[in-house]
């Protein structure tokens, strides 16, 4: 088992989405820090759990530490990493990575060689580092993943709303990492 980079995913998603920023996330050795997250919660509208649990959200319901990868508008794969007690349905959506592993990996499945465009958005994110529908529901803390530390001191967040959902679409619960180039859009 890997350390999850001392984040509590018991704990509220709006809370682990602010402590994921600045963390390395790793899929088998390929990935960089993130500097872009949303949080969902079962109590949200826009949350694929708000309506109750479902074959396709079934891993949001699952243990916390875990991921949750779905189909969006049935083209990229999306992730979110599972929050809160079993049963509770919350999560955070990984929106955007800085590229620091595996470069030449994510260039070739995704085609460019502009780095700013890697892993920005969730889609994008996937795409460049291999995520599946095969990952639902596996274990943060065990391969193919790898969640290391962030810096000791605390980053500088910008805080917004979330962006790409038509529900609840006013909620701050959507956070980056001021001075960034390698977010998916910019915070007003």
């Amino acid at each position: 088992m890997t350390p999850l980079a001392h984040i509590d995913f018991s704990a509220d998603s709006l809370l682990v989405a602010r402590q994921l920023i600045g963390v390395t996330l790793l899929v088998e050795g390929v990935g960089g820090r993130i500097v872009e997250t949303e949080a969902y919660d079962q109590s949200d509208p826009a949350s694929h759990t708000y309506s109750g649990q479902t074959p396709r959200n079934a891993s949001m319901f699952g243990p916390p530490a875990h991921a949750y990868v779905y189909r969006s508008y049935g083209m990229h794969w999306c992730m979110n990493f599972v929050c809160r007690e079993p049963g509770h349905g919350a999560g955070v959506l990984i929106r955007a990575l800085e590229p620091t592993h595996g470069l030449e990996q994510m260039r070739e499945r995704r085609g460019v060689e502009k780095v700013e465009l890697l892993c920005a958005g969730p889609g994008r994110l996937a795409q460049a580092l291999g995520i599946t529908r095969a990952m639902d529901g596996l274990s943060l803390s065990e391969p193919p993943f790898e969640l290391l530390p962030g810096p000791a001191e605390p980053v500088e967040l910008l805080i917004g709303p979330r962006i790409g959902i038509s529900k609840a679409a006013h909620e701050l619960w959507r956070f980056g990492l001021k001075g960034s180039r390698y977010l998916s859009k910019g915070f007003n």
